[in-house]
């Protein structure tokens, strides 16, 4: 028991000697954020554990994210994991307000963003009447959020889970990246980490699917893929597919190569810039090659 607690000091001691530390939240002030984590609450859940909205005594409406068991995370980890995101802020970025160790498992606390994730707002009922001006800003401001976890941050992020359902809109519709601090990390010596295959199928780059090779491939390729579920307002992640399915990229390819691209185009839309939407495709269709 004595070297139980010992450890667990150290592993706070560490957390709380890392600089420009988010804010450490005690597991009772989240556990009445969230109503006791009540199922109301719940936003989501993904690999990584569920998401619950709760609303701190400032006031701040927050997510709290609550690792699962499953994630073999240690207090270790999950202190280099804070520092990681601690360090790593940009607008297209989802924000972290802090983090507690005290619970079971550890939690995230971060900022919660009005109009919920982008494939939602695509893809589901009840939706957001996205426009085209908004789509062609969500995929820039998409694409910065990886340019910087990729080449602008103090520590270069391979995400590793580019999807709709990691990109989340605020109030004013700008789209921010989730989960980015949950990638793992590699450094410049190294053109590539063969680990366990993380990802979402429909938005797997090949060659990681088929070999666990990362490299900020991987993300491109799952941009492009985004870049073109907002274009035609179409999900390429499905639970199960058939043999004859069509992947959304293929679909495009083929209307592009007999001149036809913007019959790719969202019917919903019924005004859009014909020379922003193809710079669209074409961009995605470089990046899926």
């Amino acid at each position: 028991w004595r070297q139980k607690r010992k450890k667990m000091l150290l592993e706070l001691e560490e957390l709380y000697t890392i600089v420009g530390r988010p804010n450490v939240f005690s597991y009772s002030e989240l556990r009445s954020a969230t109503e006791n984590f009540d199922s109301s609450n719940l936003l989501g859940a993904g690999g990584y554990g569920s998401v619950y909205k709760g609303k701190l005594s400032d006031g701040r409406v927050v997510a709290v994210k609550q690792l699962s068991e499953s994630s073999n995370q240690g207090k270790v980890q999950f202190a280099t994991e804070i520092e990681t995101i601690s360090r790593v802020q940009h607008r297209n970025l989802v924000k972290l307000y802090g983090c507690c160790l005290e619970s079971k498992t550890p939690l995230l606390v971060y900022e919660c963003l009005e109009n919920g994730s982008l494939d939602h707002a695509l893809f589901g009922k009840g939706g957001l009447n996205l426009d085209w001006p908004r789509r062609f800003e969500i995929c820039l401001g998409i694409a910065r959020g990886i340019a910087y976890l990729h080449e602008e941050s103090s520590v270069r992020i391979v995400h590793r889970d580019i999807k709709a359902s990691n990109v989340l809109l605020d109030a004013d519709l700008n789209p921010k990246i989730s989960d980015f601090g949950l990638a793992k990390l590699y450094d410049d010596k190294k053109t590539h980490v063969s680990t366990k295959v993380a990802g979402t199928f429909g938005y797997l780059a090949p060659e990681y699917a088929m070999r666990g090779h990362m490299t900020e491939k991987i993300d491109v390729f799952a941009f492009g893929v985004v870049a073109l579920e907002i274009v035609a307002g179409e999900s390429n992640h499905h639970t199960t597919l058939e043999e004859e399915t069509t992947y959304i990229f293929e679909k495009v390819w083929d209307l592009y190569e007999n001149g036809n691209p913007l019959d790719f185009v969202d019917p919903k839309l019924l005004k859009f810039n014909s020379e922003e939407v193809l710079r669209v495709i074409r961009v995605a269709l470089i990046c899926t090659q």
